[in-house]
């Protein structure tokens, strides 16, 4: 393989020319590049392209007629302060990410290429959490982050975008791999957090600028999330969970899985309980994280502040409310209750019950969940 540093914008092209390739995919690309080394001489000699034997690609005939047009496009968006692109042969590649069966040939990067040789914990979950689901991935974020992990997630809705939150709160560093090209944002909304990442961390990308959020782009994004992580971390997951494809990748790439696990009522979390009868390390605090990765965080720095539990830091009622208020309380748990069962158990009227859920719902204590019912966020 070719072991030259970053190429220039000569050679550089002929790795995005090949990019474009029809069919080609990153297997394709990656046993190319096995064979050959340098794409650059694919295209000065052609025939090459005869011994490569690749199944879904007329690469011989593109060749013929490169996409020249989209390499322009692709080079000027490189063409821009904190833009990157990172070929698998270049020393700056991350080493865990290369280890993985099937790594992206190029990495489209914006932002701080050296945090991708960071220890990084992958953070996945639902796109639609609890409203505790949402504060866990947040405060676990935060401090994990405090101890010099960087946070890897992919933008999504829901613990994707709570635990990029909770790193960029504490000034930690993180990185947002996306199943798009890096002009756009995707899902809209997160424009503005996509913005504060890049400018202490990383938005990157396999795919060329242009892309849009194709359906099939997400699995793909989902092992590069894995691949460049000592850990993947699922907050919380339904069995459907896309985030249980990146807890397999993670498990076939020989990484750590963790999950924090719930209230057998609650549908978010069966995907975790799953992963742990499969054999993921069960989650109660940061602490758990960072000890069970031992030697390989070595450097990091242990927290002077006691890490988070997983959801029973607010179980005790908080004394600054009067004592309807803390009865309330009392019978609010981390499982959605109904409003009835609450004015029933409670002993308070249905008045008073429902104007005390706005202002703790305001607060932050407490937030609603489908079908008039109300759960305890979690907050002391």
């Amino acid at each position: 393989m070719d072991d030259s540093p970053i190429p220039n914008s000569e050679k550089l092209k002929f790795w995005l020319a090949l990019v474009h390739a029809p069919g080609l995919g990153s297997r394709g690309f990656n046993h190319l590049i096995g064979q050959i080394g340098d794409p650059g001489a694919l295209f000065q000699q052609p025939k090459l392209a005869d011994r490569l034997e690749l199944r879904n690609c007329d690469l011989r005939g593109y060749l013929k007629s490169p996409d020249w047009a989209s390499v322009e496009q692709d080079l000027k968006w490189l063409d821009q302060p904190g833009r990157h692109l990172i070929p698998l042969t270049d020393p700056c590649y991350p080493p865990l990410l290369a280890a993985i069966d099937d790594p992206p040939p190029l990495l489209f990067v914006h932002g701080n290429p050296d945090l991708l040789n960071t220890p990084q914990l992958a953070m996945v979950g639902s796109r639609n959490p609890s409203a505790s689901g949402r504060q866990t991935a947040q405060d676990f974020a935060r401090h994990l982050a405090r101890t010099g992990l960087t946070i890897t997630s992919g933008l999504a809705l829901g613990i994707d975008a709570a635990s990029h939150q909770g790193a960029l709160d504490v000034g930690g560093t993180t990185i947002a791999v996306t199943g798009t090209g890096l002009d756009r944002v995707y899902p809209a909304r997160h424009r503005e957090l996509a913005h504060r990442i890049t400018e202490t961390g990383i938005m990157l990308s396999e795919f060329p600028p242009g892309t849009p959020p194709r359906p099939g782009n997400f699995p793909r994004r989902n092992r590069i999330i894995s691949g460049l992580s000592v850990g993947t971390l699922v907050v919380e997951a339904a069995k459907q969970s896309g985030s249980l494809i990146t807890a397999r990748m993670a498990a076939e790439q020989g990484r750590e899985i963790f999950a924090i696990p719930g209230s057998i009522h609650n549908p978010l979390v069966r995907g975790c309980h799953a992963l742990i009868r499969q054999g993921a390390k069960l989650v109660e605090t940061a602490s758990d994280i960072i000890e069970e990765l031992g030697a390989m965080l070595g450097s990091l720095e242990r927290p002077d502040q006691p890490l988070p539990e997983s959801g029973e830091s607010g179980t005790e009622p908080v004394q600054q409310w009067d004592e309807d208020y803390q009865r309330l309380l009392q019978h609010l748990g981390f499982d959605p209750i109904p409003v009835d069962t609450l004015i029933q158990t409670s002993g308070l009227t249905a008045e008073s019950v429902s104007s005390m859920l706005i202002l703790l719902e305001l607060e932050g204590y407490v937030a609603s969940a489908p079908g008039s019912r109300y759960v305890r966020t979690g907050k002391t």
